[in-house]
């Protein structure tokens, strides 16, 4: 059976400055440290366990290493047990683990108001006529793109080849109702006025391990920060960066249902690309929805009819097998099959939800209205307005988006972790006791009690450290060392070898 898909979205934000001249790594980390300046104690992130080199298919060249990870740059921990820092010259934020593609939506939501809160400060420091902005999107016009990435957590046991030849129909046509839509197109692709996917025109390979150049549909990383044993996090490039929660919602629900279709074996052989790399910068360029993709096959279809058979495959799914989302399925399968129908029937009717579709109709009325042509500075200004997240600019809170979140819970979720994975443990600590927590990062905390000897505590399972299972052991000490002494013995609540402390550092 598939596991539970735990995942999660990291976001990095297009940044400007106004009224000074700053490299975009200076200004994203005035940004942030404007943020972590506000807590009690700035976290930075441990980077024991980061091996972003390690490839999912075996040894690989040095040529196609990424970069080496910014050590130096800034990086904090939040209490909601995000990480928020500085990443390839941009602000990021990467929520925490969380068990449904709701709560993927949440954090992300919050994210977003980390994001303003930040620019509220730091402007709040500069001088008269300087200013520091942000944008949710994922070009900046000139040749250079900058990601949303997802993380699902799968098991080890998949085939990774099988993995990635199935699963990279669905990145190809799923761009249909989550793309955030472009004006005009880069990296040398063919000029389109308009375009579903801002992403689409920088993927050049089918699967690989880079991710800033010579980008592939399947991102091979293999760092699953959990258990190796037992684990993979798929690590996704290939989506936009989403202004509609609903669009949130359906990317990270229906990809949590492909990849269960795909665990378990029931992901129709058939429904393969033959040229998936074409095929994802077609599909994007054109806005009729009528161009067709070959299968391995032979057949051809569109991306909406190859969606319409993946739907219909994980009703299928959820019917025989159950929900691998922790009780989202049966909303992400009715807000699939709505927005199909809709695409399929009357695009117009899906701009509560579709980002694409809601630009296009802002950047067409005002074309009308001012007579400007489709490439025009005024044009591709609007287009970037839309992501803006400055309030009182960002045109995406103007065209009517549906919602799916509260903002009670938004504001909730900025400084507290979700409950239901091992976020709870790492976020809870962070905020009972930031004076002795001198390091974290996904897999484990670093204490010091103020002795010689650091301790960490490993977290290699995404679904311990819940309320459920220490909830009661954290709401019963005082202090880090009744912490440590707790965890270290059988009888605590909770107790799982896995969390024993560990000396050294």
């Amino acid at each position: 059976m598939s596991i539970l898909k735990v995942c999660g979205i990291e976001t990095e934000y297009g940044i400007v400055t106004r009224g000074f001249d700053v490299s975009p790594v200076t200004s994203s980390s005035m940004l942030i440290n404007a943020y972590a300046g506000s807590m009690r104690q700035k976290i930075g992130w441990d980077f024991l366990d980061e091996h972003p080199s390690v490839d999912a298919r075996g040894a690989v060249t040095d040529a196609s290493y990424p970069p080496e990870i910014e050590t130096h740059l800034v990086n904090a921990v939040l209490t909601n047990g995000a990480r928020y820092y500085v990443d390839h010259a941009h602000p990021e934020v990467s929520t925490p683990e969380c068990l449904t593609p709701r709560d993927v939506v949440l954090y992300d939501r919050a994210a977003e108001e980390i994001i303003r809160q930040s620019m509220i400060t730091v402007n709040r420091l500069l001088p008269d006529g300087q200013e520091i902005s942000t944008f949710k999107n994922n070009s900046d016009g000139k040749g250079n793109s900058y990601g949303c990435h997802e993380n699902y957590l799968i098991a080890r046991e998949l085939s990774f080849g099988r993995l990635a030849s199935h699963i990279t129909t669905h990145f190809v046509t799923r761009q249909i109702f989550c793309g955030a839509g472009k004006v005009g197109s880069e990296n040398g692709a063919p000029e389109v006025a308009f375009q579903i996917s801002q992403r689409a025109d920088f993927f050049e390979e089918e699967v690989g391990l880079e991710t800033t150049v010579k980008r592939p549909i399947v991102n091979t990383r293999d760092e699953p920060h959990c258990d190796p044993q037992k684990y993979r996090r798929l690590h996704v490039i290939v989506g936009d960066a989403n202004m509609s929660e609903v669009a949130t919602f359906l990317k990270v629900g229906t990809t949590s249902l492909v990849l269960a279709l795909i665990e378990d074996d029931q992901f129709p052989d058939w429904l393969v690309l033959r040229h998936p790399v074409a095929q994802i910068q077609s599909v994007s360029h054109d806005i009729s929805m009528t161009t067709t993709c070959e299968l391995q096959d032979g057949r051809k279809m569109t991306a909406l009819e190859i969606q319409e058979q993946l739907l219909g495959h994980c009703q299928e799914y959820v019917q025989h097998y159950g929900d691998p989302t922790s009780g989202d399925a049966k909303d992400i399968l009715r807000e699939w099959e709505s927005v199909l129908v809709c695409l399929k029937n009357s695009p117009e009717n899906a701009a509560d939800r579709v980002d694409w579709i809601a630009k296009r109709r802002i950047l067409e009325g005002f074309a009308v209205r001012h007579g400007v042509s489709p490439l025009s500075a005024q044009m591709r200004a609007i287009d970037l307005q839309y992501h803006d997240m400055r309030l009182e600019k960002c045109l995406a809170l103007r065209v009517g988006l549906r919602t799916i979140v509260n903002i009670d819970d938004v504001e909730r979720a900025v400084t507290h972790p979700p409950v239901d994975t091992r976020a709870y443990f790492r976020g809870t600590c962070l905020a009972r006791w930031p004076q002795n927590i001198i390091a974290a990062n996904w897999d484990s905390i670093v204490i010091d009690t103020g002795d010689e000897i650091l301790r960490r505590i490993p977290m290699m399972e995404p679904l311990k450290g819940t309320r459920a299972i220490v909830g009661d052991l954290l709401a019963s000490i005082a202090t880090v060392e009744e912490l440590l002494l707790r965890l270290g013995s059988t009888d605590a609540p909770g107790w799982d070898p896995l969390m024993m402390p560990e000396p050294g550092w």
